[in-house]
């Protein structure tokens, strides 16, 4: 498939996508000034920084931890049977979702 083609083909098919972000998208020299930007911390970058502030650090740590196991454990602890269950349901919950 030649690149025109190729472009034509993916114009078209982004014209019916829903438009899902409110930003707008950047170009590539505006892109760059960002980013220089960022990095020379003229300008904070736009990203969230992750916090635990205001949480207890045991109750970080402990959740994390049973995060980490939770999945693997609970699956060793199942019997055969009821890890098919599990599966199908999730299967079908999976697969019942209206795309």
């Amino acid at each position: 498939m030649s690149r025109r083609v190729a472009e034509k083909l993916s114009q078209e098919y982004y014209a019916f996508m829903p438009n899902r972000s409110s930003k707008k998208r950047l170009d590539i020299n505006e892109l760059a000034a960002q980013v220089v930007d960022e990095a020379t911390g003229e300008i904070e970058s736009e990203e969230e920084p992750t916090s635990d502030e205001g949480k207890d650090p045991a109750a970080v740590a402990l959740g994390r931890k049973g995060g980490l196991k939770g999945g693997r454990v609970r699956a060793e602890r199942m019997s055969p049977e009821e890890r098919s269950d599990a599966a199908k349901k999730a299967a079908e919950a999976r697969w019942s979702k209206k795309r």
